[in-house]
């Protein structure tokens, strides 16, 4: 019998396709062909039944969904490491938000987003979800690398150089989503900024176009306890029971940080399909509060992990994420069985896609789903000696030891170099920021 001709071949030591949960394939390949995932099989058989355009021996490698960093703010990579070690608001708004007002334009966000997506890349991700202004620059500097994005459409109720009024950010929202809506790399989300910034008309609006367009809304929710005092204090209510009264808990939720949160609120969310973005590395710098992760895992929410913006984490690396993550749910549960490398895993990939209504595209090495791969080495001294490939990957690996990146089979890092952006190039424009992003900070 003729082999079958395709476009890649990847054949690997490991493959950890995350679905079906807890299974690692030893000596197995993937198989790629116009952009998908078509089988799964034993390398021996493989060999046998497929010839490729582009054949990969992979045999230090374990290969995995790509990861979903499922909360940024791309562009505020170049100001990393501004105002560090200080309280959330006092952060924002004696620092950020200035420097925001004085600098941000369209070629911050391009270049700020051009040096996200390449951190992003180079540490096996290979999806974000992303919420700042200009989201047009960011949507468009995604496709040009090669990355997928879910790009928010933003709003906030305070005038900024992307736009003036509600109704401008509103008008601009859906102008962009038309333009997007046939991308095969890039989708949409609302993105109010949170409750504190923006209102009541805003929230019924944003409602009302999500329903009728399907989209998912994206937001800052119970992110402190001064977040949830203070509107209590204003409004007699939290600001999660004051989304629930206006409708907006629902499986199209997508909360990020909910570090504060009753045993109610976490029944409430269950019940509403709601998902939430833990972040956990932001949350512990700006000592934010402790999301209740295992909990509402066992109350059967989906979580998933973002990295928040670059400027306050201070990376985008979804393997420290990971780890943080598994590590922190353990201490604050009281539960060492909590929150184990499969499930950080998951929470990294699969959970991710769910929240974002991107299951059926990427998240695990499915059959029929497109080809986000990675491929990460441990034949490094630091993950030796190798027992179990997904607990040394999650406890011991680190973002250096992604190889290799494919997106929709589209290869994005070539052996930890750059196949679709410009490194020194890159640098040049982030040196020119740092010059004028210094004089402010």
């Amino acid at each position: 019998m003729d082999s079958m001709i395709v476009d890649t071949l990847l054949h690997s030591r490991w493959i950890i396709p995350v679905e079906p949960e807890s299974v690692t394939y030893d000596y197995h390949s993937l198989v790629i062909n116009k952009g998908l995932i078509i089988d799964l099989l034993p390398t021996a058989q493989a060999k046998q039944k497929y010839q490729a355009s582009h054949t990969e021996e992979l045999l230090d490698h374990a290969l995995l969904p790509g990861l979903i960093n499922c909360h940024t703010h791309a562009a505020m990579s170049l100001m990393r490491g501004i105002a560090d070690d200080l309280p959330l608001m006092e952060w924002l708004q004696h620092h950020i938000w200035p420097l925001e007002k004085q600098w941000m334009n369209a070629e911050f966000v391009k270049d700020g987003s051009d040096l996200a997506i390449a951190e992003m890349i180079l540490g096996g991700t290979t999806c974000f979800n992303d919420m700042y202004f200009f989201p047009e620059v960011t949507a468009q500097q995604a496709i040009q690398a090669g990355i997928r994005i879910k790009v928010g459409l933003v709003v906030i109720d305070f005038p900024t150089a992307w736009a003036q009024t509600g109704a401008e950010y509103i008008e601009k929202c859906l102008a962009l989503h038309e333009k997007l809506r046939l991308s095969e790399l890039c989708s949409t989300a609302f993105a109010p900024h949170a409750p504190y910034s923006v209102s009541d008309a805003a929230f019924k609006e944003i409602k009302n176009w999500s329903e009728q367009l399907e989209l998912p809304i994206h937001i800052h929710l119970h992110e402190t306890l001064h977040e949830v005092e203070s509107a209590v204090a204003h409004n007699g209510i939290t600001p999660l029971q004051r989304l629930q009264d206006m409708g907006l808990v629902n499986a199209s939720l997508i909360a990020v940080h909910m570090t504060q949160l009753s045993d109610a609120e976490i029944e409430q969310l269950a019940k509403a399909g709601a998902h939430i973005v833990h972040c956990p590395e932001s949350n512990l710098k700006l000592a934010s509060g402790f999301s209740p992760v295992a909990q509402c895992l066992e109350a059967g929410i989906n979580v998933a992990l973002g990295t928040d913006g670059a400027a306050s984490n201070n990376d985008l690396d979804m393997f420290g994420e990971m780890r943080t993550a598994a590590l922190l749910g353990k201490a604050v549960s009281g539960d060492a069985t909590a929150i184990s490398a499969t499930v950080a895993l998951q929470m990294a990939t699969i959970n991710g896609a769910k929240a974002l209504g991107l299951d059926e595209v990427c998240g695990s090495l499915r059959i029929g789903k497109a080809a986000d791969v990675i491929a990460i080495d441990l034949s490094y001294l630091e993950t030796q000696p190798l027992y179990c490939p997904v607990s040394q990957i999650v406890y011991a690996a680190s973002r250096q030891q992604v190889s290799d990146v494919w997106v929709a089979g589209q290869r994005l890092l070539k052996q930890r170099q750059l196949m679709t952006i410009d490194k020194a190039a890159l640098l040049v424009k982030v040196a020119k920021w740092q010059e004028r992003l210094a004089s402010l900070a």
